[in-house]
This record gives C-alpha cells, structure tokens and sequence, in this order.
C-alpha cells in the first residue's frame, strides 16, 4: 500500500517528516498510530538511501559492549525481540559464529564474558542461548580455515531485507492514514508558531503543506535539509561514516560469520544473502554528495582480504569478481575519538527547548527504528493538540509489502 498521494496545496498536517528512510517511515507510523495527520515526503523512493544499503542485521550490537554502550545494546536487543514477533516474514533469527585462532585479539575468555551479558541483556529470549561448536562440526562450517583455530563460538541475532522492512512499516502507517508524497524534492521551510510552511516540486508543480512539527529525518541529507529552512536552525557537527559491501558468489548455509578483519582487527561480517554471500563492512570517513556514496577500491581489496583470510575458497577471488556492491553512510558525532569508540545513541535535535517546530533525528540504528520514532513523539507532543490514539506501534504487525 505504499503508493505515493497527491497532497493538496496548504493542507494543514499535525507532523510532516521530511525522509523515507527507516526513520522517516517510523516516525510516519508512530505519529499516525498516536492519533495525529501526518504526512511524508520522500525526495526518490523508499529506502533509496542509506535504509537499503545497511547490512542487512536486526542485533543488540555484541561489538558495542566493548565500549561500553550497555543502553543501546539493551534497546537493541529489546526491538529485536519485538520484531521478531512483529515481522516474523521480515526478520528471521541467524546463528552467529565467532571462530577464534591464535592471532585473534579478543580471547575465548573474553568473548565468553561477553556473550554471557549480552544474554543477561537479552533476558528469557530464546535468542539468549550462545555455545561452543563443537570440534567434530568445525568441517561443516562453509569450509572455514581450520589451521590455527581454537574455538568457534555460536550465539543469535537477526536478518532482514532492511528496503522491504523499510516500506512495510510505511505501509502499516499508510493503513493508519498517514500520507505518502514521492518523489518530491523539498525547496524550503518557514517555521512559524502555530503552523511551519514546507514548500516542495512535485511532479514538476510547487506546492506548498504546513505543519505543526516538521522532523527532519533524512540521515545523512540532515543539516543539507536544516540549511533549507527560515529561520536557519542550529545544526549539530557530524561525520559521515562509509560502510561498503560487496556480494559475491557462493552460499553461506551454516549462519553468519563475524570475523575479526587481519589488517585493523575490526568485525567483518559474511552473510548468506540472496543465495548470495554478502560481505561487510568497512568504516572510511566521506565527505561529499551522500547520493554519490560509492564503494572505494581500497574497500573493496580489504573485504576481500578479509573473506580470503578465513574462507580459503576465496583466496583467488578479485575485485571483477564481485557480483554487487554498495555503500551506506552512518551519522556520527564529530569526536577526535575512533568510529568504533563513538556512542551509538540517537539524538533528538529540536530547534527549541520548549514546543520545537522542528526536529532533527541524527544517527540512530536499523533496529532501534521503532523505539527512536516513539522518542521522537513523546519529545514533541507538547507541541500537537490532544489526540486519541488508534493504535500501538507495539503491537502493529508487518507484512512484506
């Protein structure tokens, strides 16, 4: 149901949120669920950006304990919970291995800690579960390199197709009564106190909606949009992080492999994907057009070493060998610090303390989409009239669309 609608001009809206990625669409549909007319303008397609260039995991975030990032792993790994039960045609449960040899960095020791808390935070699920493969399996494991490995963890996490995800939740919204306009391509923003102007191109025609809260949910397009708007808004300094993928040929039918890359000892994941076997990712600063996100060589040679270094199946395989390749941009806080120790956490930017106009929604993870969309409408609500709900986004089922 995903079908784009014409709005009519100066049609007054309580939210429009600027954005179809993942975030735009669950704020579209925590928005209608509460009770309010919203509508979404989409500048390409759903899930054009970022929402379908992700890799493709619903997870807690093992990694993120390291630094210490107990909250979002918590949350995390609550949502996962959730939509598993939620969207059991769109996030399936995947076993994880962790093979561990000699040169690996994090210890059999250590990987035991944490995988026994990350099943602390994961609660009763039967997600919680992690073991040992046992040695007399490890032929089984895709033909994973066994000179040097001393143990092979397993625990669970999830998989989805992050673009059907991504207009399945749309739908859920559409059906709640929120309103889809795409393609269109924002021209400005005047905020005011009651109702705040969006001036957009539609089908080669200007046409103006007002709103009483615009969010501003276009990831990486975020400050580009806030430049857009009257008065300009207080922008947040960020980094835009390049994750690449590559695909290449050959099935992964024994789960996902979390690998610790031999050049960096960063995780690097190889997953089955559409019959295919999915490879990433990769953590380079970009500057630039965000549509123009694109896979450097360099990426793509440290993938490949990577694969090659566990899996001697690839170690002829080249670069005109990759099927498919892609690259998504994460949104980062400006830090001195390293990508990996930066906080994960969601921020909620408004343009002002009390009954913001406007809100900006920067970083924010995949999984989390939904409890970040809740957020996002307790902390302008104050700003909305008095509405009956219609329903609870934690409990909405999701069909692929």
């Amino acid at each position: 149901m995903d079908k784009p609608m014409s709005l009519s001009t100066n049609k007054n809206y309580d939210v429009v949120v600027i954005g179809g990625g993942i975030h735009g669409v669950g704020v579209a549909q925590a928005a209608a669920a509460a009770g309010y007319s919203v509508a979404l303008l989409e500048q390409n397609a759903l899930a054009s950006g970022t929402s379908s260039r992700s890799s493709k995991l619903i997870h807690g975030g093992l990694r993120y304990l390291e630094s210490a990032q107990i909250s979002v792993v918590r949350e995390c790994l609550r949502e996962r919970t959730l939509l598993l039960k939620l969207a059991p045609e769109l996030v399936q449960l995947q076993y994880f291995n962790i093979p561990v040899y000699r040169e690996t960095t994090r210890r059999p020791w250590q990987l035991q800690i944490g995988l026994s808390l990350y099943a602390l935070l994961t609660g009763m699920h039967r997600s919680a579960r992690f073991s040992r493969v046992p040695k007399s399996k490890w032929s089984s494991l895709n033909g994973l390199d066994s000179n040097g490995l001393q143990a092979v963890f397993r625990y669970y996490d999830a998989q989805t197709d992050d673009a059907l995800l991504t207009r399945a939740v749309m739908n859920s919204a559409q059906q709640l009564g929120a309103e889809l306009l795409m393609p269109c391509k924002l021209i400005a923003a005047e905020l005011g106190d009651d109702y705040s102007s969006i001036t957009y191109r539609h089908e080669n025609n200007e046409e103006t909606v007002n709103a009483r809260v615009i969010v501003n949910a276009t990831g990486p397009w975020a400050n580009r949009v806030l430049e857009k708007i009257t008065p300009t808004p207080k922008t947040l300094p960020m980094e835009l992080v390049q994750g690449s993928h590559i695909v290449l040929d050959g099935k992964t039918e024994e789960g996902i492999y979390y690998m610790e890359a031999p050049r960096d000892k960063r995780a690097v994941f190889l997953m089955p994907w559409k019959d295919k076997a999915l490879i990433g990712t990769t953590e380079t600063v970009f500057q630039g057009d965000p549509a123009e996100a694109q896979p450097l060589a360099s990426e793509e040679e440290y993938l490949l070493e990577t694969v090659a270094h566990y899996f001697p199946r690839y170690r002829d395989t080249r670069r005109e060998d990759i099927i498919e390749r892609f690259a998504g941009l994460r949104v980062l806080p400006s830090s001195g610090t390293s990508h990996f120790a930066r906080s994960r956490e969601t921020i909620l930017h408004p343009d002002r303390h009390n009954k913001p106009r406007l809100l900006t929604i920067y970083g924010g993870k995949l999984t989390a989409y939904r409890a970040t969309a809740e957020k996002v409408i307790k902390r302008i609500g104050e700003s909305l009239p008095q509405r009956k709900p219609v329903a609870d986004t934690r409990k909405l089922k999701l069909t692929p669309p």
